[in-house]
């Protein structure tokens, strides 16, 4: 089967800063990868450009067979197959919950507002938030806006979800909240790219771990092989530092 997200030889440069270099990536219809590393080693700007958040300098991204186009309509088209969830929620704050999550299968998918408010107090119920429907982002909790946000994502009925560190702004407390909602979604089948730092959902939800360092995938394996015995030496030195605390 070819993989329904394809990424060949992506560079990406933020002026003398080499960000990607020659990035490789297939993933299969279903996979749930996670794609962790230090700071700055490109986990971030690599979750961007799948959904061109990021231009790159070369090479070729690809979705369902489809080469992502640069710009105009088509662009438009192909984020509405390419869910995300940022690490800041980015929600509309002067629209409800349940406004927010409807306003794109009205506009980009052309949905009857009546069936898409359905769909998305189902989606809300999904994630734990029905009750606050009707509340404003700020009357959340930073981790229920978070998990408004995934309902948001999920609405548009993506190919793939991407997650850029959803949890790294949230209080300690709210964390496993949202990663109970995606650990449900990976056993649900959904396709899923995760940028995180939780290594605990790396080991549990996870079907393949990748690991990242300076703009390079360094390793790659399923999370039982990775956290038990990683290859690379600079997986080793990660690894003792993040799990040794």
């Amino acid at each position: 089967m070819s993989p329904l997200l394809s990424l060949r030889g992506v560079n990406k440069h933020f002026g003398a800063l080499h960000v990607l270099a020659d990035v490789d990536l297939d993933v299969a219809k279903g996979e749930v990868v996670v794609v962790i590393g230090p700071s700055g080693s490109g986990k971030s700007t690599l979750c961007r450009t799948i959904n061109r958040l990021e231009t790159i300098g070369s090479g070729s991204i690809t979705l369902d067979g489809s080469e992502l186009p640069s710009e105009g309509r088509e662009l438009a088209a192909l984020r509405a197959d390419v869910g995300m969830v940022f690490q800041s929620f980015n929600l509309f704050a002067h629209k409800t919950v349940l406004e927010n999550v409807t306003l794109g299968p009205v506009k980009v998918r052309k949905a009857a507002k009546a069936a898409a408010e359905q769909r998305s107090f189902q989606l809300l119920e999904r994630v734990g938030v029905a009750a606050q429907a009707h509340k404003y982002p700020a009357q959340l909790s930073g981790g229920q806006q978070q998990r408004v946000a995934i309902a948001r994502a999920l609405a548009m009925d993506p190919k793939v979800l991407l997650f850029d560190e959803p949890t790294s702004a949230l209080d300690p407390e709210m964390v496993n909240e949202v990663l109970d909602v995606m650990t449900a979604l990976a056993r649900e089948g959904m396709t899923m790219v995760v940028v995180t730092h939780e290594m605990g959902f790396a080991r549990r939800a996870a079907d393949r771990v990748v690991f990242m360092a300076d703009g390079r995938i360094v390793e790659e394996a399923r999370p039982d092989h990775f956290f038990s015995a990683p290859k690379s030496e600079r997986a080793r030195d990660f690894l003792s530092k993040i799990l040794s605390h």
